[in-house]
């Protein structure tokens, strides 16, 4: 039960909040954002709330309405394991408990007890926001931070480079959950790379 509240947790942070892609592995060119379509990632995270704390590793891939996300404990214990895609959305708990809906905001309905606006989470990825939310740009004009339907998002670069992609990403809702994340490999994927 511990597995599927934590699940339930980050799958609604990293649902509503994004999640922040960072710098490739040694070697490689991180893409432009403009060029960013499909992607994997494999990033660390916190997520707090009041005297609860959770942590580990998120493994990521993006391709268009396919997603599939695998969260593991600090330890290498498989939390949860999530995929959205045309036909619908699943989420597996480590304990074998299996939840399933139409789409991802049925999901996280389900899951969390209310739904998320899951249509901004690819922009949020790829360090942009909403264009109609209140914005602060850094002085290369990349997002730095903004605020949108009761979440704060702070984000981080690795330099100055005007088309690099975000570092870190702090968000944190009215209620006080804080969700951190850093990104320790990212990769462009060929688009049309994940089937449903």
């Amino acid at each position: 039960m511990a597995a599927f509240r934590v699940a339930a947790f980050v799958l609604g942070a990293l649902l509503l909040g994004g999640c922040a892609p960072l710098p490739a592995t040694q070697g490689e060119t991180p893409p432009l954002k403009s060029e960013l379509a499909a992607f994997s990632l494999e990033a660390r995270f916190s997520l707090n709330r009041g005297d609860t704390h959770y942590s580990g590793r998120l493994s990521w891939r993006h391709d268009g309405p396919n997603n599939e996300l695998m969260l593991v404990s600090p330890f290498g214990q498989g939390m949860a394991e999530i995929t959205t895609n045309t036909l619908g959305a699943r989420l597996i708990t480590s304990d074998g408990k299996e939840y399933t809906a139409p789409d991802a905001v049925a999901l996280t309905r389900q899951v969390l007890g209310y739904p998320l606006p899951l249509d901004q989470l690819t922009d949020w990825v790829r360090g942009r926001g909403p264009a109609f939310v209140i914005s602060e740009l850094d002085a290369q004009g990349r997002l730095l931070r903004f605020r949108h339907e009761g979440w704060h998002i702070e984000y981080g670069y690795p330099g100055d480079d005007a088309n690099a992609l975000p570092e870190r990403i702090f968000a944190e809702d009215a209620e006080g959950l804080k969700l951190r994340m850093h990104i320790d490999e990212w990769r462009s994927l060929p688009a049309g790379a994940m089937k449903p």
